[in-house]
């Protein structure tokens, strides 16, 4: 016969258990470019939109985010029960304006500044090469700050070349493993003809997050399911990749743009499930 106190133990495991399960569930995000028609002129409402589909993440990026008020966007997602682990911020954003950077990151709670693009002048051979050691300073900044640093990839830094070849192996080879991530939009390496399984086995634990969007057979965005790309296939190395973060995107969302973002949602979802992540 169970006695009380063991009955107390079980019913407390019962109840942690599925609290537990929730936790270690990684959480689908969303890229906020992707909404940046409707997020421009009404953040809040479009984060309200965007929790009610069900996302826990996002990612700040674009829809002039940067010049809007932070202290609100924080108050707005803490109430909605989101999270912003991560902003994207041009060059310029860990050049001149490194100090606001940090700033705006701490404001809207995130722990990683992400290096979306580079100017034309960075993507010649010297100048990618002045870039990646700019990189590799802030991240060494950014760590002694408690925060974290990563770049996000395009299809042209696998075709554009310096030190003799490609931009993206440069980095690769000369960014701090240790301190500069990845954040890998899948779309676009497979865009340039690199294989992303491949890309995690040469670098694992290295990806900070994945961009996930799909490919038509002609080679158009998709949202997340209804098109080629095998991310069953992928997801099954999210361990040895070390991803933390699974960011929907679609650079070129069909309006109302909700939709879209709705069926990657429940596809992403279930592929992560599925993959056991």
């Amino acid at each position: 016969m169970m006695d009380r106190r063991t009955f107390i133990g079980a019913t407390a495991a019962l109840a942690a258990a599925p609290a537990a399960a929730r936790k270690a569930e990684h959480a689908v995000g969303l890229q906020l470019y992707t909404l940046r028609t409707l997020f421009e002129p009404n953040p809040v409402g479009t984060l309200e939109k965007v929790a009610r589909i069900g996302y826990r993440e996002v990612e700040y990026g674009g829809g002039g985010y940067d010049r809007m008020d932070h202290a609100m966007l924080r108050r707005t997602m803490d109430r909605l029960g989101l999270r912003a682990p991560s902003i994207h911020v041009g060059i310029e954003g860990i050049r001149e304006n490194f100090a606001a950077s940090v700033t705006m990151a701490r404001a809207l709670g995130a722990d990683t500044l992400i290096l979306a693009s580079v100017d034309f002048a960075s993507r010649t051979d010297e100048g990618w090469k002045k870039a990646v050691e700019l990189m590799n300073r802030r991240a060494r900044e950014l760590q002694a700050q408690g925060l974290s640093f990563a770049y996000h990839n395009h299809d042209w830094e696998f075709t554009d070349r310096s030190g003799g070849m490609p931009l993206f192996d440069y980095l690769v080879a000369n960014g701090d493993p240790s301190l500069v991530k990845l954040e890998l939009d899948v779309f676009w390496a497979i865009k340039a003809g690199r294989e992303p399984e491949a890309i995690v086995r040469r670098v694992p634990g290295r990806i900070y997050a994945y961009h996930v969007k799909d490919m038509t057979a002609a080679g158009a965005m998709t949202s997340v399911g209804l098109g080629n790309l095998d991310y069953a296939k992928l997801f099954k190395l999210n361990r040895a990749a070390g991803v933390r973060h699974f960011y929907v995107e679609n650079d070129r969302s069909p309006a109302p743009f909700l939709p879209d973002v709705t069926t990657s949602y429940g596809n992403v979802r279930r592929l992560l499930r599925q993959a056991g992540a």
